[in-house]
């Protein structure tokens, strides 16, 4: 069996901290074979730069994805030639730089496939991922058993819907982008391990991760805000998958939520105890 670790839309400093500290007491507490993140909001929010990205690798993240942020920081943009393991929307048009697949090596010698997706309701027009996912998945599948699917979406019924499109083809389809987990996560019919929104790694009492002052402000007024990344109640949110890496099917999903404090207490454990 293999466990893969997914951590939510990790947003700023305070779901950097996060995962910093938690990484490596999930991995030991879970036995966790592979770990990957979201982090187009890393840097204050909006995309990620090649620190950041370095420094999550250093922290115990295999593979990172991407979506609606993802060019943010355009210093990024050359880091994607010779760093595969950063994803893109595989669903980019043709020419973006980067990729949106990624074959990893698992720390038990497992490959695993990981393949970012963004959809196109509320957000930009880009080529259709109904008829994009299919086809990497094929091509995916001649590496790895196991494919792993971070949906990078806005509309709830877009995101059921690829569910039940890939049911059976990947292992994992998972939501990002709300910000707010969802409690819908179960294993469907055919072996795909499903959840709408996996949540947000940072600060949970602002606005999907800004000041909420600011963003009240705009709701009341309708006048452009300075956004800034709030700092209360930092959680991290994620989901934890075990597969069959010789069926490529899911057998478990499992919803992580953890404050603050109970990272800390993780951590604090006697190893043998995790």
């Amino acid at each position: 069996m293999t466990t893969l670790l997914f951590i939510g839309d990790v947003v700023g400093r305070p779901g950097r901290e996060l995962v910093r500290r938690a990484v490596p007491a999930l991995v030991a507490h879970h036995h966790v074979d592979l770990v990957i993140a979201n982090v187009e909001n890393a840097a204050a929010g909006f995309g990620v730069t090649p620190d950041l990205a370095d420094d999550f690798l250093q922290h115990g993240v295999h593979v990172m994805t991407g979506g609606n942020h993802t060019w943010d920081k355009k210093e990024i943009i050359p880091y994607f030639a010779d760093h595969p393991w950063l994803l893109r929307p595989v669903n980019m048009p043709a020419g973006t730089p980067g990729r949106g697949r990624y074959l990893a090596r698992a720390t038990n010698g497992v490959p695993v496939a990981v393949i970012n997706a963004m959809g196109r309701v509320f957000m930009t027009a880009i080529d259709d991922p109904f008829r994009a996912l299919p086809d990497e998945i094929a091509a995916a599948k001649k590496e790895a058993a196991i494919v792993f699917v971070d949906f990078h979406a806005e509309a709830t019924s877009e995101k059921v819907a690829m569910g039940w499109h890939l049911d059976g083809k990947a292992t994992a389809v998972v939501g990002t982008h709300t910000h707010v987990q969802t409690a819908d996560e179960r294993v469907l019919p055919n072996g795909t391990a499903y959840l709408t929104d996996v949540g947000m790694t940072g600060p949970h009492d602002g606005v999907i991760g800004v000041e909420r002052s600011a963003i009240i402000q705009r709701f009341l007024t309708g006048l452009p805000q300075r956004f800034e990344t709030a700092t209360d109640n930092p959680r991290l949110n994620g989901v934890i998958i075990k597969a069959d890496e010789q069926t490529g099917r899911a057998t478990s999903i499992d919803r992580v939520s953890l404050s603050a404090q109970q990272i800390e207490a993780l951590v604090s454990q006697p190893a043998a105890a995790r």
